[in-house]
């Protein structure tokens, strides 16, 4: 809570918080003026832009998802016109099958097969949690430096007997920030973080069901998030969105074994609305310990070697 002197808290989550403090001093976070979010210097894509092609061989295809698209057709959202699987689709002529999904406020890097042998095999590797997924999320209040979060899921629309499943989430805080305006009157200031969620199992909605389960909801989280909250933060930052991001996924290769690892590249997309309002975002002065982004997500890093334009970091080796 703002005003606090707390020391940074370690532990694991099992069912609820609990752990130990560490032995560091505090760092109290640099205060700035309320700002909202920059203009981007280049304009933003038009809805009707093609798909992010990150990387491509015969065998499967990473794009980059854009906030606001499901990833196929489904009655759940009738009124919906952006899919990626039509869209890419048609974009390259042939058909093809998802692997995983990312909800539909979320953006970031997503894999798909270019034939049902892939298919199968990548469906497999995600299901047998082979492969590694790297999100960032802005969390409400300072979370803990570094949380283990094991807390057992039950689908959202199972029926309340229905079991459980476990569900694993390891969650790292890579910046703090205080915002020197209160949305509690009780508080001088409000504060959020910068996360990093690493998911070790692939439950629905499970880093924002593990996020809300730990007290720090994820800002503009329509369903697991505060409402008023949300709104309020919106006000300030200059648009309402979903700030959670898909940022790398590593995997073997589906018919090589090759390992793979597939990161959104922020230097290379600055052109892409949603890395606009990312890079914005951690822009703003104020942030404690920024050092913590990735290179390819830091708002102050310019585009490195790679394919011009590509948009994505990969290497050969998972690490």
């Amino acid at each position: 809570m703002a005003g606090s002197t707390a020391l940074p808290y370690t532990g694991v989550v099992h069912g609820g918080l609990h752990g130990r403090w560490a032995d560091s001093a505090y760092t109290h976070a640099l205060m700035f003026q309320p700002s909202s979010i920059p203009s981007p210097a280049q304009p933003p894509e038009p809805d009707d832009a093609p798909l992010h092609i990150l990387w491509r061989d015969e065998h499967l295809v990473a794009v980059y998802k854009p906030a606001g698209w499901l990833v196929h057709r489904t009655g759940l959202d009738a009124h919906e016109t952006r899919f990626v699987l039509q869209t890419l689709r048609d974009q390259l002529g042939c058909h093809v099958y998802p692997a995983h999904r990312l909800d539909k406020g979320t953006c970031g890097v997503l894999v798909m097969a270019l034939h049902a042998q892939a298919a199968q095999r990548l469906g497999q590797a995600f299901a047998g949690q082979e492969v590694r997924k790297q999100y960032l999320a802005l969390v409400r209040g300072w979370l803990p430096d570094a949380v283990e979060v094991d807390h057992a899921l039950r689908p959202d629309d199972a029926p309340e007997d229905a079991p459980a499943q476990p569900a694993q989430t390891s969650l790292r805080c890579l910046a703090r920030l205080e915002w020197p305006e209160a949305f509690d009157p009780r508080h001088a200031a409000t504060r959020i973080s910068l996360v990093e969620a690493l998911p070790a199992t692939g439950r629905r909605h499970q880093i924002r069901r593990h996020l809300k389960h730990v007290a720090h909801p994820i800002i503009g989280d329509a369903t697991h998030g505060k409402g008023p909250l949300n709104r309020w933060w919106a006000e300030r930052l200059g648009l309402q969105r979903l700030w959670l991001h898909a940022h790398a996924l590593e995997l073997a290769h589906p018919m090589t074994g090759e390992p793979l690892r597939f990161e959104a590249d922020w230097r290379q997309l600055g052109h892409v609305a949603d890395v606009q309002h990312w890079r914005a975002l951690c822009a703003l002065p104020g942030w404690q310990a920024c050092a913590g982004l990735p290179a390819t997500a830091r708002p102050d890093q310019t585009a490195s070697a790679g394919a011009p334009g590509s948009g994505c970091s990969i290497s050969g080796a998972a690490t």
